[in-house]
């Protein structure tokens, strides 16, 4: 058989039985490990990464530790010797600083009994909403006059609630059916408080909008934020008997935040969708505007989410406060003072 023969035979059609066909199942092949390293003059070498140039002493983290710590120092070494050479003379100057220094450390000591205080009167208010809420999940009368005779005796000697304070004492006996004494005490009582915190919040979120909207700097928009929402968290707290300090108004704050994520951020995001919507008609007349009106509420919600931290009764009867009531009237306020009214027309 020729070669030609042979090309022709292998080209002529087959028939394959698929019994013959064996199942080659092709092994499996592992990813290929890169190291990065090269083999150079019979050495290994690897290239140098974040972690290798970031390793070893930081020098200019101790060269400025140590800048700041002997900056520190030797302000408290010349105020220390000023105060010193100060009191040692005889004369106005000696006086005038021993005067100086009698105020900063009565000033001093009258700022820690003020934070001690409000601590304490945040913890008694603590206390009060704990047996509140005891009372109300036992149903029994014994303890829920037990808990309204607390309340009563937390707001009593205020002159705005007085008259209800007077109503609750005199029909603490007459209640017999569970829950309608508390339910009378929320509304006699705890009722026109709702409104003037209301009324607290809503201040708050207009003087948050309006300094954000015409602040020219962005951390004094900032600052000025901060120290609004701890001014209306310690007014707040003042409103239910409270009363903190600077620092029980930071930890009022702290258990604000974690009841916003105690209840999985709810009270943050409750008709949000009309907020964004108030708050792109406000972008498109001014983007600061927006902003402003963005910041403005998120205060609302906060002081919202605070009574609801602070209030020692919760909202039984009564509807309790929204955010977005609030931010409908803020909107409108920011509304009203970017669109101007159109004059009468004149008569010719």
């Amino acid at each position: 058989m020729t070669a030609e023969q042979k090309s022709q035979a292998a080209r002529q059609p087959r028939v394959i039985e698929l019994e013959d066909i064996e199942d080659v199942v092709p092994e499996e092949r592992s990813a290929p490990v890169l190291e990065d390293r090269r083999e150079i003059g019979g050495t290994t070498t690897r290239t140098l990464t974040a972690e290798d140039v970031s390793r070893g002493i930081r020098w200019g983290g101790i060269f400025v530790s140590a800048s700041l710590g002997l900056a520190s120092l030797a302000a408290g070494l010349w105020f220390t010797r000023f105060v010193s050479i100060a009191l040692d003379r005889q004369d106005w100057i000696g006086w005038t600083a021993f005067a100086l220094m009698s105020a900063l450390v009565l000033a001093l000591v009258a700022i820690l009994l003020r934070e001690l205080i409000g601590f304490s009167r945040l913890a008694r208010l603590s206390r009060l909403r704990s047996t509140v809420a005891s009372a109300i999940a036992s149903g029994d009368a014994k303890s829920e006059r037990k808990a309204v005779r607390a309340l009563v005796a937390h707001y009593r000697g205020r002159p705005d609630l007085a008259w209800g304070v007077a109503r609750i004492s005199d029909h603490i006996q007459d209640v017999l059916a569970p829950g309608e004494l508390i339910r009378l005490a929320d509304r006699e009582v705890l009722s026109p408080i709702d409104g003037d915190a209301r009324r607290v919040i809503l201040q708050s979120g207009k003087r948050v909008a309006t300094v954000t909207a015409l602040s020219p700097i962005l951390w004094l928009g900032v600052v000025y934020v901060l120290v609004e929402n701890v001014r209306m968290f310690r007014a707040l707290s003042a409103l239910y008997g409270g009363r903190p300090g600077v620092l029980g108004a930071f930890r009022l704050a702290r258990n604000v935040v974690v009841h916003i994520v105690a209840t999985g951020g709810m009270a943050m995001t409750d008709d949000l969708l009309g907020q964004f919507v108030g708050q792109d008609v406000l972008r498109r007349l001014s983007r600061r505007l927006g902003e402003g009106a963005f910041n403005g509420a998120l205060t609302a919600r906060l002081g919202v989410v605070a009574v609801e931290v602070i209030r020692p009764v919760p909202f039984l009867d009564k509807d309790p406060l929204r955010a977005r009531e609030i931010f409908i009237e803020l909107f409108r306020s920011l509304r009203g003072a970017t669109v101007p009214k159109q004059a009468a027309p004149t008569a010719r």
